[in-house]
């Protein structure tokens, strides 16, 4: 059965937010930028609410209609590759402005975006799926996986290159069948776990998939 695909709004947001805060709460990412777990439940979902903020703002979040999973993305132009999960693609000081609003003292909260920043692809146009997140009763039953291909479709009708990181060994698996490849070296991240950074070409006439709205 297709999974029902939706734009998310500002009256979404608090759900959005929600969605991202029970996904990532036991993400090795997050669990480094948020060691102490009493810390983690208290902060954690300060930082998913500025990422989403920042897509509604610039991107685009897609909402299964149920509510039971959403994908923010980015459209990043070719001539820059900034809002790489800083929290504000504009600015150079994003990560410290997203430090100071989410957690001054954790440093880790600014070191993640310039991290991630670094290691982002330059030079292509690319969709940028900056963060997906299922409800953790209802992964296994392949929403995320209807999210990510929905927006697959547009960019190889398209002829449009998608990239993310991968933050676990189960999501880097699951993107590897969907055409991600590893693109660059890993990212080690100090004292802690590894991410990857993935890419894919578009497949122009690959029309397999469901035919859901991409990026606009």
């Amino acid at each position: 059965m297709g999974v029902a695909i939706r734009v998310a709004g500002e009256g979404d947001r608090e759900l959005v937010v929600r969605l991202l805060d029970e996904a990532f709460q036991d993400d090795p990412v997050s669990g480094w930028v948020f060691p102490d777990p009493e810390h983690r439940r208290a902060t954690h979902h300060r930082l998913m609410a500025a990422f989403t903020d920042a897509v509604l703002a610039e991107g685009r979040v897609d909402l299964a209609e149920d509510g039971s999973a959403c994908a923010l993305w980015l459209s990043v132009p070719a001539e820059d590759h900034e809002g790489s999960g800083e929290g504000d693609g504009e600015d150079e000081d994003g990560p410290a402005q997203l430090r100071a609003a989410v957690d001054p003292d954790n440093e880790r909260v600014e070191l993640i975006g310039r991290l991630t920043a670094d290691i982002h692809p330059e030079g292509r146009a690319h969709a940028y799926l900056w963060m997906i997140a299922v409800e953790p009763e209802r992964q296994g039953e392949g929403l995320g996986r209807a999210l990510i291909e929905s927006v697959l479709d547009r960019c190889d009708r398209e002829g449009l290159a998608a990239y993310l990181e991968a933050s676990n060994a189960r999501s880097r698996a699951l993107y590897e069948r969907l055409g991600f490849v590893l693109t660059g070296r890993p990212l080690d991240l100090p004292d802690g776990p590894r991410m990857w950074p993935m890419w894919r070409d578009p497949r122009p006439g690959e029309q397999s998939r469901a035919s859901q709205d991409g990026l606009s």
